[in-house]
């Protein structure tokens, strides 16, 4: 991991989070992916789990693709996201086939970060 990640995560943290320090286990986590380890991760209902992919994927370079089951989380993380400046969008089965294929499109253009 570059010397400095770890200032870059917090000063990311505070930025786009509101949140001056890392829940326990959630900076082990977030050191492990931005190594490029595989990393699973297992937190408690309310244990930050969503923070732990979203600072990596601001701190890096690209897209990040997140695959979750559940359209009610895709809309409340992309609306959060979008309220702290970041670009998001989900693609789930309550959008009609036009709007998927402009989001996937808007993404090969790099339109959104995740």
């Amino acid at each position: 991991m570059p010397e400095g990640s770890h200032a870059s995560a917090q000063e990311a943290l505070k930025k786009h989070f509101g949140y001056e320090q890392f829940r326990p286990g959630q900076w082990e986590i977030i050191e492990s992916t931005l190594d490029g380890r595989d990393t699973l991760a297992v937190l408690p209902t309310g244990g930050g789990k969503s923070l732990c992919y979203q600072l990596p994927a601001i701190l890096t370079p690209g897209l990040t693709l997140v695959v979750s089951p559940l359209i009610s989380l895709m809309k409340d993380q992309v609306d959060a996201l979008a309220r702290a400046g970041i670009r998001a969008a989900e693609i789930n089965s309550a959008l009609d086939y036009r709007e998927s294929m402009q989001r996937i499109e808007n993404a090969q253009h790099g339109m959104y970060k995740m």
